[in-house]
């Protein structure tokens, strides 16, 4: 192992300077980290950097742009381009990198393929492998058994597992024995997630100021099973004729939009917030599957940094973040549940959540959990 000398920790303890890599797709949830850095992908290495960390982003680029290596916000940059001519380019160099950057820790980010090679590559140059993961990435291809065979072994022989939720956790932990494991939950991004008056909001993005909004965010493909929202807002629109869809997100041919409804399309993410806080209540609806169990939507922790009443699909996830709220939880599938809650949230207004997990205190977990698994010369 290579290890950077103990210093004083700026957060309450003696800790460590590791040269920390993070592997990863350039295109994680289909928005590029590079032109638009976001999420767990890019704050906690950026809040590890500032920590003092030696910290590094690999990423791999799916569309074949043009390579690129850089410093920026504390971090060093690569970037790989996926080219037919040479498929191969992005092991090669994550090869020449281990051999000159020496790292502590290889994390796996993003989806299986960078958590086997995470694991692979740590065992290769006898260093430290960590696997992160915000959702069951076996879900996503059920059919690639191989691929979920080669996922489960990198589980079982990593240092260290950290995941989005308990429930997804233990997923992950099956087959490890009691090796390390951490829960590092979704954040919203720092970015203006908090509450904003509601009027000034909506007139930035050419709404009414005379209705009252039931806001969902995010794709509304049938697996997500949005169609019991619609029969809701139905419902609920027969006692309460001001009431509204407010809809941001890409749509699908195979589920119709109500034709009332105000459909924003894909908004840009410096706009979210006045999006979120025009809503008088948002909705995360999924389905109880093998992808919705260990969903931990970031929009909800979104809205609820806005304080935005939220009603939300239940699901051993939702249940886990919203343990003090579980009025706000409703059976999936059942219209009438939710347009009751609905209803109850309409009349309720605004709530304090209290204290929102934040990606600075998902980096001090996450960097805890690193520490504690090097055992120091």
């Amino acid at each position: 192992m290579h290890f950077c000398p103990v210093v004083a920790g700026q957060y309450g303890y003696q800790h460590m300077r590791l040269k920390l890599l993070f592997l990863c797709k350039r295109r994680p949830m289909s928005r590029d980290l590079v032109t638009s850095p976001y999420g767990r992908f890019f704050y906690l290495p950026k809040f590890l950097a500032e920590r003092g960390h030696q910290v590094c982003l690999m990423l791999l680029d799916y569309e074949n742009g043009e390579p690129l290596d850089l410093y920026r916000d504390g971090i060093h940059w690569i970037s790989v381009p996926l080219s037919l001519r040479d498929p191969a380019a992005y092991v090669r160099s994550l090869q020449q990198l281990c051999r000159s950057f020496r790292p502590d820790w290889i994390t796996g980010f993003s989806d299986t393929y960078y958590g086997i090679l995470a694991e692979r590559y740590a065992q290769k140059f006898a260093t430290r492998s960590c696997i992160d993961a915000y959702d069951n990435y076996e879900s996503y291809m059920p059919w690639m058994k191989p691929l979920h065979l080669l996922w489960r072994r990198a589980l079982s022989r990593a240092d260290l597992v950290t995941a989005a939720g308990p429930n997804l956790l233990h997923l992950m932990s099956r087959r490890r024995n009691g090796k390390a494991a951490c829960v590092v939950p979704m954040s919203a991004d720092p970015m203006g997630f908090t509450p904003m008056d509601r009027d000034a909001c909506r007139q930035k993005l050419n709404l009414p100021h005379d209705r009252k909004f039931v806001g969902y965010c995010g794709s509304t493909h049938r697996n997500r099973g949005v169609e019991v929202l619609f029969d809701a807002c139905e419902m609920l629109q027969e006692r309460y004729p001001g009431v509204s869809l407010l809809i941001s997100g890409r749509s699908w041919k195979d589920v119709a939009i109500p034709e009332s409804a105000f459909h924003l399309g894909y908004v840009p993410d410096e706009q979210m917030p006045l999006v979120l806080n025009s809503m008088d209540v948002l909705t995360v609806i999924n389905r109880a599957s093998k992808f919705g169990n260990y969903s931990y939507p970031v929009k909800l922790y979104e809205a609820m940094s806005c304080n935005i009443p939220v009603v939300v699909t239940e699901t051993p996830a939702t249940s886990w973040i919203l343990e003090n709220y579980n009025d706000c939880l409703i059976p999936p599938s059942d219209a009438s549940a939710l347009c009751a809650s609905l209803e109850q949230s309409l009349e309720r207004g605004r709530v304090n959540y209290g204290k929102v997990p934040d990606w600075q205190s998902g980096c001090t977990l996450f960097e805890k959990a690193l520490l504690e698994s090097v055992q120091i010369p």
